[in-house]
């Protein structure tokens, strides 16, 4: 029995115990929340059920779970109940009841933990979305980690996903990236604004390789801008590629300016009154809508403030058939969360469509010292000098396994050992001991069987119920945008079936010349449970499991 199949049984007993006695059905939650006890002495799980109503129908909460626990005493699938303290009730599941949790996963299979929460929600997941003008840094390395694990764990429960990178090819960065090249092709230091680093010197040259003349020609700095914000732009795709991110769109800041929707909507926001014109400049009514301050959309030299383009992005992606737009922003941005909603609001929109996770900064540590140069970019450590230290898996791990809206320190020695302090590696040994005994399995020729009656030990149980916690994970990860809940997640899965795995009494495959039995096989469809969600989980987060280490 799953743990949603026991808070509806709770749920439905609860209904027939308050009918039955004359008290109101209604006040019973839509949802019972039935949790595992931190103390295993507690139970497998426990509710607080007659704690959450038990004032409102007027009646004692012990004694409310008193009639529960009689009326649930009495179900096939539960072995026991008690109540504990004011109204707690702890329950222990029969032993074949607890089995259902692993036809479950097996009946699942790929599919197992994924839900329709989300069915019909058209999501806008736009992240990384770092200027083109220098190879990705840690910080949007951490977004491309997790926006991408996020993107997964959206889809997983039923949301349909566009993954979407903005890239901001205009205005005066784009400028100083431009200056910059010409520098560095002409030999020349690195402008006071612009940017330095060997991948400057690396586009320059390729520049200048295609268009000889470009440092001599009357448009050179267009030629400047379109071969190397593309050879730029080229590089970070290819980057997320290897990284394992990909995308489903690329928008371009540059079009909205040149097709004219930046103009149009500030037409439409004057039509609406939701702008209005002051020293000069035409300013939002931003605080009308629960921005901190009114915001300045066209300047007194008519230009458009970066505000402009933000408002004509979320309306082109309105226009898009999206119902939620989330934007994965540095902590540099926190202030675009008020900005962002109220330009919703001014376009007639819920500001609920909007949705802004602010992600903080990345710090690499190595032998207890700050890392802080990169061979390449010169001022930053970019996602390839991290990728470069610990590989793919490693990195998108260890970027993946922490709320973002903490400082994330990273040690690279930690991650680049083969021990059970490394959480990566933890995890992913785990799943190559679940291998190896799938392997050696084969070779006696012990197949599993579904007696799952027979495992009541209680590491098989804590690992059963261990189990079937993960489809509530993912829809805990899925609706507080937090794929960091997985990684943890596995790594308790991984404690758990390590101890499963160590303790003596209970080997899954026979020894020397003891005969195969129904137990034996019964924990081998218990291990290869314990491997699909291992193998979800994983590809939740993109993150490779490995069938040897």
């Amino acid at each position: 029995m799953t743990p949603a199949a026991l808070a509806e049984l709770v749920r439905a007993t609860a209904v027939d115990v308050l009918s039955g006695r004359g008290l109101d059905a209604a006040a019973l939650p839509s949802a019972v929340t039935v949790e595992r006890p931190r103390n295993p002495d507690h139970g497998d799980y426990a509710t607080n059920l007659a704690l959450q109503i038990g004032k409102k129908l007027g009646v004692g909460s012990r004694d409310l779970a008193g009639w529960l626990a009689e009326a649930l005493t009495g179900t096939e699938a539960i072995a026991s109940v008690e109540v504990a303290g004011p109204g707690f009730l702890n329950l222990r599941l029969a032993a074949d009841a607890q089995g259902e949790i692993l036809r479950e996963v097996l009946a699942g299979g790929d599919a197992f933990g994924t839900g329709d929460e989300l069915a019909k929600v058209k999501i806008n997941l736009e992240f990384v979305s770092a200027n083109p003008t220098g190879p990705i840094h840690l910080g949007g390395a951490r977004w491309a980690a997790v926006g991408d694990a996020l993107g997964r764990v959206l889809s997983a429960r039923g949301g349909d996903v566009t993954r979407e990178y903005y890239f901001n090819d205009a205005g005066a960065q784009i400028d100083r990236f431009v200056n910059s090249l010409i520098a560095a092709a002409k030999g020349e230091p690195a402008p006071e604004d612009g940017y330095a680093g060997g991948y400057i010197t690396d586009i320059a040259a390729e520049v200048i390789r295609q268009e000889p003349s470009a440092l001599s020609a009357e448009d050179g700095a267009e030629v400047f801008r379109r071969i190397g914000v593309g050879l730029m732009f080229a590089e970070i795709k290819q980057a997320l590629h290897d990284f394992g991110t990909d995308f489903d769109v690329f928008f371009h800041e540059d079009s909205l300016h040149r097709s004219g929707a930046v103009q149009a909507v500030v037409e439409e926001l004057k039509a609406s009154e939701a702008l209005y014109f002051e020293d000069g400049a035409w300013w939002l009514r931003s605080s009308e809508f629960g921005d901190d301050k009114d915001r300045v959309v066209i300047k007194s030299d008519g230009d458009p403030a970066y505000i402009a383009g933000d408002i004509a992005y979320l309306r082109d992606k309105r226009s898009r058939g999206f119902d939620l737009c989330l934007y994965m922003l540095g902590a540099d941005h926190h202030g675009y969360i008020g900005r962002l909603k109220a330009a919703a609001a001014a376009l007639g929109d819920d500001p609920a469509v909007v949705e802004v996770l602010i992600g903080q900064m990345v710090n690499l540590v190595s032998e207890g010292k700050p890392v802080r140069m990169s061979k390449r970019a010169g001022t930053v450590i970019t996602m390839e000098d991290l990728v470069d230290a610990v590989g793919v898996d490693a990195a998108r791990y260890a970027m993946v396994r922490s709320s973002v809206d903490s400082v994330l320190d990273i040690d690279l020695d930690l991650l680049r050992r083969n021990s059970n302090d490394n959480p990566v590696h933890y995890v992913r040994y785990a799943y190559a001991r679940i291998a190896s005994v799938r392997r050696n399995a084969a070779d006696l020729g012990l197949e599993p069987n579904d007696r799952f009656e027979l495992l009541t030990h209680d590491r098989e149980g804590d690992l059963i119920r261990t189990l079937g916690e993960f489809p509530r994970v993912v829809a805990a990860a899925a609706d507080l945008r937090e794929p960091h809940r997985v990684a943890r997640y596995l790594e308790e899965l991984a404690g758990v079936t390590h101890r499963f795995y160590d303790t003596p009494d209970l080997r899954v495959l026979p020894r020397g010349d003891e005969e195969i039995t129904p137990a034996h096989q019964a924990r081998l469809q218990l291990v290869l449970a314990a491997r699909q969600v291992f193998t979800n989980g994983l590809a939740l987060l993109g993150v490779t499991a490995l069938e040897r280490m």
